[in-house]
This record gives structure tokens, C-alpha cells and sequence, in this order.
């Protein structure tokens, strides 16, 4: 793409050039997530015009816009200095400066450094502008089918990195009747399967690595997360973008419990009292609530006679 980058950038021009771009502005840029191809002309004209390029980091960003012949000052601007750096944006913003602010991919403030920024920026009266581009949000939820057509879900993003919290906000997310989108870095993956796992039947749309060279979509069954993921040894590399898909309404009659509830249920018992494994099964599956208490006392019946 660098050979070509002049016409490209003259491209950009042509085509968002027609557009008022006011000094003194914070332009928030989105960036490929993983194909350089997928950048917009508007953000590589935007990106051309900007004075200071502030970024997560910068040697990441001196790269991105190597690519498409760019060479812009940059200021880092991430998560540990992120209150610091975002007044050094605002003196450049009343200096007149053009400002983009860019992630290492995606959407900025989205789960990502930026949102603190934006938040400054506005508070201090000055304009703050948006120039969209790839989201694996938006990616995932393309090709998910029924899950998102009617344009109603619920983004968690990152869950907790400790256990119990996480493990508290899979529960909440399993009582949730709604599409539930989810981001993970592949060191924490496997820990959040093992979690998922005990939606049981809930499907599950899974993205892997998306727009790269690698790019694996799959669409499981929530119990089936551990065992996919351990299929091929490369699946627990690159980044995840995995939506739980709504609650499917089942019309069951009482005493008959699937199997994906009973191990949801028999999950539930070795982390919580029975009433509440009860009503927390019953609220993620569905199922009745006096049949799945039988069944819970016969769990615990089978695993200790004493406990019955």
C-alpha cells in the first residue's frame, strides 16, 4: 500500500475534502482492526490534516500511518496517563491545533483508551468530532443471523479478570433475554469458555481474529466453548468478539428438564445455596422453577445424602 500511498491520499482528498474540518476540533479516528484496507478516506484525509496524532501507542501508530505515507507528530495518550495527556490536548485544542486521537485499532473510547479524553474535551466546550470506521462489534453482529437483526443487544465488553466477578457477570448475562456482545484477549479466553460453558444451550457466535488473514467465525452451543477452543491449538491466539445470542422462548411442561439445564443447574449448586442455584437456572434457562427444585434436590441427593 506504501507505493501507492500518494494517489491514495489524494484519493482521500477528492472525497472528504468537500467537508468543513474546524481548527481546534478533537477528531476521534477509527482504525482497522486488522486489514489495513478497511481505513476510511475521510480518516485518512482527517489524519493528514491533523497537527498532533495523539494515539495509545505511538510506535504502533508511527507504523499505521507509515503505511498510507503519513508522518505526523504523535502524543501518547493511553490508559495510565490518560487524565495527564488529555489536558496537554486541550492547550493544543485552544492553540488551534487540529487533534486526532486514534487506538491501536477500532472504534476510540470503545473499550478502549479515549473515552476519558473525549469526556475532557467536552467539558472544556470544545469540539470533539467523530469519524467512524471498522468496529468488530458491529463486524460480529453482521454475520450472527437472527441474532441481531432487530438491532437490540446488550455490549458487556471485557468482563472482570477475576474469577468470581467474571463468573457473577456470566450469570447476569445468562438472565439477560437480549444478544450479549463480549470482547477477550486470548491470554483470559479459555477462563471465560469455562465460564460461558454454563449457559449451556444458549448459542453462542464466536469471532476470531477478525478482518485478519485468520479470521474464524463458528457458531456453537455456550457448553461447547471449551471443547472448540481446545480442537485446534491455534484457537486461543489473536482477539475475540463473542456474542451470546438472545434467549430462545421454550414452552416446556413441568418435570421435564433438558440436559443442557440439569448441567447448568448441577453447575450452579457447587458455587451457590439450592434456592438460589434454583432461581438463577430458571431464570437463565427458562425452566420451570418447581421442577428444576426437584431436580436440584435430587442432585444433591446423588452427590450427598445428607445434603437432601
Amino acid at each position: 500500500m506504501s507505493a501507492s500511498s500518494p494517489s491514495l491520499l489524494l484519493a482521500a482528498r477528492d472525497a472528504a475534502a468537500h467537508q468543513h474540518y474546524p481548527q481546534g476540533a478533537l477528531y476521534m479516528v477509527a482504525t482497522p482492526i486488522g486489514n489495513m484496507a478497511d481505513i476510511s478516506l475521510r480518516a485518512l484525509h482527517v489524519l493528514s490534516l491533523a497537527d498532533t496524532v495523539a494515539c495509545e501507542d505511538t510506535r504502533h501508530t508511527a507504523s499505521l500511518l507509515q503505511t498510507y505515507g503519513l508522518h505526523k507528530p504523535l502524543l501518547a495518550l493511553h490508559e495510565h496517563n490518560e487524565a495527564e495527556a488529555a489536558q496537554t490536548v486541550v492547550t493544543r485544542l485552544r492553540e488551534g491545533q487540529r487533534v486526532a486521537y486514534v487506538s491501536d485499532a477500532g472504534t476510540p473510547g470503545v473499550s478502549d483508551p479515549g473515552a476519558r479524553l473525549a469526556a475532557v474535551v467536552t467539558a472544556a466546550a470544545l469540539r470533539c468530532v467523530p469519524v467512524p470506521g471498522a468496529s468488530s462489534i458491529t463486524a460480529l453482529l453482521s454475520v450472527a443471523g437472527e441474532a441481531g437483526w432487530d438491532g437490540i443487544f446488550v455490549f458487556a465488553g471485557f468482563l472482570s479478570p477475576k474469577a468470581a466477578e467474571r463468573q457473577r457477570q456470566v450469570l447476569q448475562i445468562g438472565t439477560e433475554a437480549k444478544g450479549c456482545v463480549l470482547l477477550e484477549a486470548p491470554h483470559r479466553i479459555e477462563a471465560l469458555a469455562r465460564d460461558l460453558a454454563v449457559l449451556g444451550a444458549r448459542r453462542l457466535t464466536i469471532g476470531r481474529e477478525l478482518t485478519k488473514q485468520f479470521e474464524e467465525v463458528a457458531q456453537i452451543e455456550a457448553s461447547s466453548f471449551p471443547a472448540w477452543l481446545a480442537g485446534e491449538s491455534h484457537r486461543t491466539r489473536g482477539e475475540f468478539v463473542l456474542l451470546v445470542h438472545p434467549k430462545v422462548a421454550e414452552t416446556v411442561k413441568e418435570g421435564d428438564i433438558n440436559a443442557s439445564a440439569l448441567r447448568t443447574l448441577a453447575l450452579l449448586l457447587d458455587e451457590l445455596p439450592l434456592k438460589t442455584a434454583v432461581r438463577v437456572c430458571a431464570e437463565i434457562t427458562g425452566e420451570p422453577r418447581n421442577a428444576l427444585y426437584e431436580a436440584a434436590l435430587a442432585l444433591r441427593k446423588q452427590g450427598d445424602p445428607d445434603k437432601a
